[in-house]
């Protein structure tokens, strides 16, 4: 039986974070009104002139820089010729030849450690309108607000072996370019997409399959359940007896299907001249290492100081600075609890903070537990003030805005831990009194009767005594 292996390369349109269009002044905000943000330059009306937008460059050299690829000197834009009803002019303004990032990559975490993705280019081009099939009876909308919106297309080489490599790529672009403030990543409003490029092959084939490019997924779970059923699909028909044409699809999250929308077009398919309104892009050295200098300290950098300074695993360092939230979060909570505190630091954010988050639906940024008040609730547990299962009473306590800190919850709720060795001792006593049959299974050498006799004890002190003095005092009660 043939073995198959899967081949995938993405296509990643990042929305660029400028408040005006890529060659015209018009605003790149989302949600106005249909066709009130779409000026004449957008449109190529006669008589008008595109101008660069600076910033959008600088976005491109930040996201050059930060991926370690090389920043061309010169870069030029071509129009790429081609009909869509949402495109009035007959063109898009894109770079072919001479983009303005070549090389870099991406490292992704994998089951046996990392691999790196490498980027093919990334290029700056403009924005298409949208059409609009809603609310229109078998009619076609058109809107030209988007048209002009500075794009960032990054290219993947076709280095992902699986579904769950390319959601892991597009997980850590996306993290990235959020990271460096060149996008706000936010997929639901198309800010950031992606084309994935599917193929198989025999295992050993040099030769890559045919590929079929699934078009526009706007989330990492479409990405993933659109690549596994192409997968799926493409295998099938292939072992029985049919061949595959290179096309462009759309993935269905409905039916969790692809389905073909046009036969595929190649770059040399289209027809790209060079743009006569616009100059090449020249990128000075000066520029470049100005734009160096303001970057933020990168995730893969982070990482490794957190392993070092804070002597993290690799794994809550990646976890902690898969979002800038998340890293900054993390740095505030140290701050206020200590270095010694960072490992109960990340254990908090990455398990509890993050379940609860999740469960509400909520973004870290609207956290009602502030990275102070989760330092001082780690505080308490490290000077033994409060127990591990009692700072949770407290962190929902935070969390439902009952006190404005954990010191405040605990005094205002009575919480603070119980570690007067008299009175554990007391409890101790008590418990052992009142379950003979447990304290015979113990001594028969049923060491489950001990994990019950503490939880009496810690239910007859509200869950306030110290576990650890508890365990001891009883161990030697029992054995003494």
């Amino acid at each position: 039986m043939t073995q198959w292996e899967v081949v995938i390369g993405i296509e990643t349109h990042a929305q660029l974070a400028t408040v005006s269009k890529i060659f015209s002044g018009a605003a790149t905000a989302f949600g106005a009104a249909p066709n009130t943000q779409a000026c004449a330059v957008d449109l190529a009306l006669p008589g008008v002139l595109p101008v660069l937008n600076k910033g959008a460059v600088e976005c491109a050299i930040r996201f050059g820089l930060a991926v370690g690829a090389e920043v061309a000197a010169k870069s030029i834009f071509a129009r790429k010729n081609y009909f869509y009803p949402d495109l009035p002019k007959g063109y898009q303004i894109s770079q072919y030849e001479l983009p303005v990032v070549v090389g870099g990559g991406i490292v992704i975490p994998v089951v046996d450690g990392e691999k790196t993705i490498r980027l093919t280019r990334a290029h700056l081009e403009e924005d298409a309108g949208k059409s609009l099939h809603e609310d229109f009876h078998g009619k076609t909308g058109i809107d030209l607000n988007r048209a002009g919106t500075p794009l960032l297309e990054i290219v993947s080489e076709p280095d992902l072996r699986s579904a769950d490599e390319a959601v892991a790529y597009a997980k850590a672009l996306h993290a990235l370019v959020r990271w460096i403030g060149i996008c706000d990543g936010n997929m639901q409003e198309g800010s950031f997409r992606c084309d994935a490029n599917v193929s198989v092959r025999p295992k050993g084939q040099v030769e890559f399959g045919t590929r079929r490019e699934i078009k526009n997924l706007n989330s990492f779970r479409f990405l993933k359940e659109a690549i596994e059923y192409e997968v799926r699909w493409q295998i099938e028909t292939i072992e029985d007896g049919g061949r595959i044409q290179q096309a462009t699809v759309l993935f269905d999250p409905d039916s969790g299907e692809t389905r073909t929308m046009r036969t595929k077009e190649d770059a040399h398919d289209y027809r790209y001249f060079p743009d006569p309104d616009l100059l090449p892009v020249a990128i000075s050295a000066e520029w470049i290492e100005r734009v160096r200098g303001e970057l933020p300290e990168l995730p893969a950098e982070m990482r490794g100081r957190l392993m070092t300074e804070f002597g993290l695993s690799a794994y809550d360092a990646t976890a902690l600075t898969a979002t800038q939230e998340t890293a900054n979060f993390f740095g505030a909570a140290v701050a206020g609890a200590g270095k010694a505190n960072a490992k109960p630091c990340a254990n908090w954010i990455m398990v509890d903070l993050a379940a609860r988050l999740n469960k509400e639906g909520l973004d870290l940024s609207a956290s009602p537990v502030s990275p102070q008040q989760l330092a001082g609730l780690v505080l308490r547990i490290g000077d033994s003030t409060i127990s591990n299962a009692i700072g949770k009473k407290v962190f929902d306590a935070l969390w439902n805005g009952e006190g404005a800190s954990a010191d405040d919850i605990i005094e205002r709720q009575g919480l603070r831990q119980i570690t007067d060795s008299g009175a554990i001792a007391a409890l101790v006593d008590a418990v052992l009194a009142a379950n003979a049959q447990n304290v015979a299974e113990f001594r028969a050498g049923k060491e489950k009767a001990f994990n019950a006799l503490v939880g009496q004890v810690m239910k007859a002190a509200k869950g306030k005594a110290n576990p650890q003095q508890v365990n001891d005092l009883l161990r030697q009660k029992l054995q003494g």
